[in-house]
């Protein structure tokens, strides 16, 4: 069986939980050429794993190519809203990156999955661990992993992100510096395939048409907002989004702004014992 999660990863899921709605209802959308060029680094497209996949939203672009996906995050709350997909295969895990039989066996046995993906969700993983059992699961060759994220940089009011961010920082998890700084430090110990290596993740762009109430619901998803929140502390009150109003160009006003995304892929190294 998949073993006990630790404190942190009991308090990350019951708080990713809290926000499983507002999580949903923010999220960008996926540019669907992203899914085109993982697609094109598989030698199969027969098996992807999903991790961390909320609500199922890589999953389904996955799905479009890839005859089989299973969809698995730690929050029962996240999918229980996942869109249902007919290749898609939703799994409640403890824990999202164990290396675990059960969670081998569950994707279908050690060399059968062609792509990992990992959609804003990789820096609150057990590292280690995940990349145990992707290595394990990983066709070789020709299997990749792909992990990608987005921040507070999104064009263009970049700006206002970043001094909102500022009074968030005491109340980020210190995972959350790996997303905040791009993935550029994130271990990732995989040979590259030409889409972002360790210490130089690739960027690529997410358009998305927003209003100012949306640009809120986002904020409120972060997770050091809930942190403050549950500490008595309003990071978003009344005199707070009064001011980002006013730097958006008011409530009415639907921008189409850019999220600038970051990526790593690669494949299992060939000297890897594992």
């Amino acid at each position: 069986m998949l073993g006990p999660r630790s404190k942190i990863q009991d308090r990350m899921a019951g708080l990713f939980t809290r926000q499983a709605a507002e999580y949903a209802a923010a999220r960008p959308v996926y540019p669907k050429d992203l899914f085109v060029k993982l697609a094109s680094l598989t030698a199969h497209h027969r098996v992807a794993w999903d991790v961390g996949t909320g609500n199922g939203q890589a999953a389904i672009g996955v799905a479009e190519h890839y005859d089989s996906v299973v969809a698995t995050d730690v929050s029962a709350e996240q999918l229980r809203r996942a869109v249902p997909h007919p290749k898609v295969r939703y799994l409640h895990t403890p824990d999202a990156g164990a290396d675990d039989d059960d969670l081998v066996a569950a994707l279908g046995g050690e060399g059968c999955v062609d792509l990992i993906t990992v959609a804003e969700a990789a820096h609150w993983f057990d590292l280690p661990a995940f990349y145990g059992a992707a290595r394990r699961l990983l066709r070789k060759p020709g299997g990749v992993i792909a992990v990608w994220g987005y921040n507070y940089r999104v064009s263009p009011v970049e700006d206002m992100m970043s001094r909102f961010l500022h009074t968030t920082l005491p109340y980020w998890d210190s995972r959350a510096r790996y997303v905040i700084d791009g993935y550029r430090d994130l271990p990732f110990p995989f040979d590259g395939v030409g889409l972002g290596k360790e210490g130089e993740p690739a960027g690529f762009d997410m358009e998305h048409e927003m209003a100012f109430p949306g640009l809120v619901r986002m904020l409120r998803s972060w997770s050091a907002v809930a942190t403050a929140r549950q500490r008595g502390v309003d990071l978003l009150d009344e005199r707070v989004v009064r001011r980002l109003e006013e730097e958006w160009g008011g409530a009415s006003l639907v921008r189409k702004v850019t999220f600038k995304a970051f990526l790593l892929a690669g494949t299992v190294r060939a000297d890897d014992p594992a």
